[in-house]
């Protein structure tokens, strides 16, 4: 187990010092913010929260970031950032990484509005849980340095998992913090992280899995598609790339199953007036969302996908219920065949 926490760190002016440190609810934050309260220092917690992040805008359980600070005993600050992160998203200065993440615009966004809100609160610097070596992008050496420069944070950021391996600090130099009591990791391996975590008695954490959705092609698939087809692409558009099959048609709309009944649920929440909704009136089916369209041909691929992911597919053809949001009261009826698997694979995003 951890020694007992010092004493309340006091800056020179006598007053406590405070660190703001970034939590996405993953283990090597937990274990920055744990090692900042070592220290005596007040720690206040603040995570960036957008569409992109696995968890994150519409999911019902308790986000993992809330859960690591209420086991550690600290204030959270969420910021959304949606419409901001997708201009980013679409232009990004340092580009992408493997797929369509743009790791290091991110970071120097999430550094920038942290600082700001260190400052609204009378905090002293930023800590994180940043491992040197372990994300390819963005936690490399020479871009570190880059991103704190951008972000005008230089100085600022301490990095308590890697920092003896890092530059002092503005808090380290001050005395707000014992460099001696940070460590040294680096690299992609979870060992020492983990070794650490049971010191502290943190066991329960996530996996290494999940994070940004921007990592992986298949996500990054729908992004590229979205764009092409709408530029305009709002937060509402975001979010429903999280839910569902999709699929687009050839009348330029795009057309939504949901796979489960909370994806269903999480459709009907997510359609705006104009959209239209397709339910099997016959059987248990999905929910089809149908937007960005007023193509006929659209519609009718549309109650076709319906019937294909409904459970009596098998059957030669089925009853579709579908009505305009808004304007359920004008729901209408039509006789759908289900599509080959060819054709979904086809029009499959």
């Amino acid at each position: 187990m951890a020694e007992e926490s010092k004493p309340q760190r006091l800056d020179e002016h006598g007053r406590p010092v405070t660190a703001v440190v970034m939590m996405s609810g993953g283990l090597d934050s937990r274990l920055a913010a744990r090692i900042v309260l070592e220290q005596g220092v007040t720690v206040v917690a603040f995570t960036y929260e957008m569409a992109f992040l696995a968890g994150a805008s519409g999911d019902t359980a308790e986000p993992e970031v809330a859960k690591a600070c209420r086991a550690l005993g600290v204030p959270l600050k969420v910021v959304e950032d949606d419409l901001a992160f997708i201009e980013i998203l679409k232009h990004p200065r340092h580009g992408y990484g493997r797929h369509m993440n743009p790791c290091i615009d991110c970071r120097i966004r999430q550094f920038r509005l942290a600082k700001e809100y260190m400052e609204e609160i009378g905090g002293h610097f930023l800590a994180t849980g940043e491992v040197l070596g372990q994300r390819p992008m963005s936690q490399r050496r020479e871009i570190m340095p880059l991103i704190d420069r951008e972000a005008g944070v230089e100085g600022l950021v301490l990095r308590p998992l890697s920092a003896k391996r890092l530059s002092p600090t503005l808090p380290e130099e001050k005395g707000w913090v014992d460099r001696a009591a940070l460590y040294g990791i680096s690299g992609r391996s979870r060992k020492q992280q983990i070794e650490l975590a049971a010191q502290f008695g943190i066991t329960d954490y996530p996996a290494a899995a999940g994070g940004c959705l921007l990592t992986y092609e298949g996500f990054a698939r729908k992004v590229r598609d979205l764009f092409g087809h709408k530029p305009e692409a709002a937060v509402r558009d975001v979010r429903l790339l999280k839910v569902g099959r999709h699929y687009r048609l050839p009348g330029g709309g795009k057309a939504i199953v949901g796979r489960d009944e909370g994806e269903n649920e999480r459709l009907l929440g997510l359609a705006l007036d104009g959209d239209v909704i397709y339910n099997r009136e016959d059987t248990v089916g999905p929910i089809v969302l149908l937007c960005d369209t007023t193509d006929q041909g659209d519609g009718a691929l549309a109650a076709a996908l319906c019937v294909s992911h409904s459970k009596l597919r098998g059957a030669p053809f089925g009853t579709v219920r579908y009505y305009t949001k808004g304007n359920e009261a004008g729901a209408r009826t039509v006789q759908a065949t289900p599509l080959d698997r060819a054709v979904l694979d086809t029009l499959r995003v």
